[in-house]
């Protein structure tokens, strides 16, 4: 999805080095879990957390993974699936946790049919990692204006309304990025539209547990 060199500004804007442990949330192909499995390397971990809510799929997102965690090399990885919101009762505890392109799934009734909210989601999290942890959300940016109101028609969410309702969690903004941004995406157009598929304007927040 990236070049290497927006991909290691990625790993080093969410500060995953050798030995982190991250919890990869909705991993869809595994290609976040692989990558952060070399980066950790072998006193590192990776849990890579498929949401009970989309087990179902056609892709079966649950056994890639498990087949993903079988790889040689991939002793690191462990995949596990859950409801969102009993995402801490199956994790150990993390240094980070990584969320790409899948906040704005938690304002769809997809993800909302089995009790899981962006609050309730955003308290798991703050729960599961450690002190001094990072929650690191990369998503498509909405409108100014749109809040929450596009994430499923358009798959889009408001950057503002997600610093909100994460520091409502009681997290801290640590850091935001503009790699991914787009001055020409005129945010009107579904994400998955071949007109801006891929380069949508993308905002990038890294929180911290104090």
């Amino acid at each position: 999805m990236y070049d290497q060199s927006k991909l290691s500004e990625l790993i080093r804007f969410a500060r995953i080095d050798a030995g982190s442990t991250v919890i990869d949330v909705y991993p869809g192909d595994g290609d976040w879990t692989r990558l952060f499995s070399d980066v950790v390397g072998p006193e590192g971990r990776v849990t890579s957390f498929v949401p009970a809510e989309v087990a179902h799929f056609k892709n079966d997102p649950v056994g890639l993974m498990r087949t993903l965690a079988q790889e040689p090399g991939r002793e690191n990885v462990e995949a596990v699936s859950a409801d969102l919101v009993a995402m801490p009762e199956i994790t150990q505890p993390a240094d980070v946790l990584w969320l790409h392109l899948f906040y704005h799934d938690l304002h769809t009734a997809l993800m909302q049919a089995r009790g899981a909210t962006a609050a309730a989601f955003n308290r798991a999290v703050y729960e599961r990692l450690k002190p001094g942890g990072f929650y690191v959300i990369v998503d498509h940016a909405a409108a100014v204006g749109a809040g929450t109101g596009d994430a499923q028609s358009l798959h889009r969410i408001e950057p503002a309304s997600v610093r909100e309702e994460v520091e409502a969690a009681g997290f801290v903004l640590d850091a935001e990025s503009t790699l991914l941004a787009n001055k020409d995406d005129s945010h009107s157009i579904k994400v998955f539209d071949p007109s801006i598929k891929g380069e949508t304007d993308r905002f990038a927040y890294r929180f911290l547990k104090i």
